[in-house]
């Protein structure tokens, strides 16, 4: 959602044109041959999205359909919301092309609820040659692909407010690398400035997410797989329970966790955008949004890695692009060419590149947010390379992050279920955030329970 809008629409068509020059040039035999006229659906941009950003938006869509004549592209505002998604899909009121978290790709494959893509991957760039890393999110138990990798592929970043460091006495400079750190820092920042020091999800299965994140942080795993591939939730495990204690210690013994305590994604971001948090975890590309819709001041922000313990690694996810099984073959075909023009043409040209990038500053809006690869680190070294000189985000305050990203273990979401499983946790987080005598051995025994109970299901 660009609420940061300020440029003209004259600026934004300008920079939308040179976009679509860019594009014509790279894409100039798109739709060479195909004469049959075909009408898709896509995901365009949250409800409530300013004109700038639908123009820019019905610029792009212009250009497109200018390449590709016999493909007519019709946009539908969308957002992916777990508690609403599974009643839009059986409704039919997605778009043709969607978009889901990586977390979702396997249910919806398992389900037959997304359109099976393989005869279509070698006509994204690089003949389909994602990411492997990446790229099994879309994949089924049989090997073909079903969703394509399309943006926001993250590893989860630990993201602190560098005035609120400042007023505690703390280094901005030098951010938290332990958990006990976390702690002291946290605390440092409660006591002196009367705001929450650490802040954590709690609702819409994001609580059940970021407790993965610490787990995994520390060593552990929410679920385990034979070697027939079948899982088992082990949500109770050693490094689940030292998370929420951790949490427990911050928020009972500490008191620096301030007094909300039924954050999701999007009010956590707006509280710290407006400096009522010190820390908080999420992906590292979270600063996009922090931009386009809480006008956060890019001098307060950074960005460092989340602290690992005990072989503990990263969490992983990314948005995946994917069609509905009502669509036609010439519908498929369209959609891999859309695909392709919306998400990734940027990551294939240095034209693409550097026209997307100016058409984004020309917004005030951010270039150059940090990025995993989606193809590979190569590619990844030279889009970062092409687009340079446009770069409007303070990487010198993210340093703590890029510069141990590359050499850190990245670990893919619990495979089966995974937002049945985050929602069972749910619970054991908002507990602990406001029971003082929460048992948190019990929490995650009833949370197991529940979340096998979904693995089952979701593998009969």
């Amino acid at each position: 959602m660009r609420k940061n809008m300020t440029t003209s629409l004259a600026i934004v068509a300008t920079a939308a044109m040179a976009m679509s020059l860019a594009s014509c040039s790279n894409n100039d035999t798109a739709g060479a041959g195909d004469t049959t006229a075909v009408t898709i659906t896509v995901v365009g941009y949250l409800p409530g999205a300013t004109e700038d950003a639908q123009q820019y938006l019905a610029d792009s869509v212009a250009s497109f359909e200018a390449d590709n004549p016999n493909i007519t592209v019709i946009t539908k505002d969308y957002e992916w919301k777990a508690t609403t998604f599974a009643a839009d899909l059986a409704g039919g009121t997605l778009p043709d092309v969607f978009e889901i978290p990586f977390t979702d790709g396997k249910t919806l494959i398992a389900n037959g609820q997304i359109a099976d893509m393989n005869s279509y991957l070698s006509e994204f760039p690089y003949g389909g040659a994602f990411n492997d890393n990446v790229l099994q999110y879309g994949k089924g138990q049989d090997g073909h692909v079903y969703a394509i990798p399309a943006k926001s592929i993250y590893g989860v970043g630990l993201h602190y407010n560098r005035d609120l460091f400042t007023q505690a006495g703390l280094d901005p400079d030098k951010p938290p690398t332990t958990w006990d750190e976390v702690r002291t820092d946290a605390k440092a920042i409660a006591d002196a400035t009367g705001v929450a020091g650490f802040c954590q999800m709690s609702q819409s299965n994001t609580g059940g997410w970021q407790l993965t994140v610490d787990t995994f942080a520390r060593g552990g795993s929410m679920e385990t797989l034979d070697s027939a591939g079948k899982a088992t939730a082990t949500v109770d495990n050693a490094a689940t329970k030292a998370s929420l204690q951790f949490l427990q210690t911050l928020r009972w013994t500490d008191n620096s966790m301030g007094a909300n305590f039924t954050y999701d994604w999007g009010s956590i971001n707006q509280a710290f955008a407006a400096g009522q948090c010190g820390m908080y975890t999420s992906g590292q590309d979270v600063y996009t949004s922090l931009v386009q819709s809480n006008s956060i001041d890019p001098s307060i922000y950074g960005l460092t890695m989340v602290p690992l313990e005990s072989n503990g690694g990263v969490l992983g996810g990314g948005t995946l692009a994917a069609v509905s099984t009502n669509t036609t073959d010439a519908q498929k075909a369209a959609a891999v060419k859309w695909i392709t023009h919306w998400y990734l043409d940027k990551y294939i040209s240095q034209d693409s590149a550097i026209a997307n990038a100016k058409a984004t500053l020309a917004n005030d809006q951010p270039v150059g947010v940090p990025e995993l690869p989606i193809f590979s680190e190569a590619n990844l070294k030279d889009y970062e390379q092409w687009i340079a000189p446009y770069v409007n985000v303070p990487l010198d305050q993210m340093t703590g992050f890029t510069s141990k990203i590359s050499s850190a273990q990245l670990i893919n979401e619990p495979p089966v279920a995974t937002q049945d499983l985050y929602a069972a946790l749910d619970p054991a987080v908002q507990a602990v955030l406001t029971d003082q005598n929460a048992d948190i051995d019990s929490l995650l025994a009833d949370a197991n329970t529940a979340a096998q109970r979904a693995i089952d299901k979701a593998q009969q």
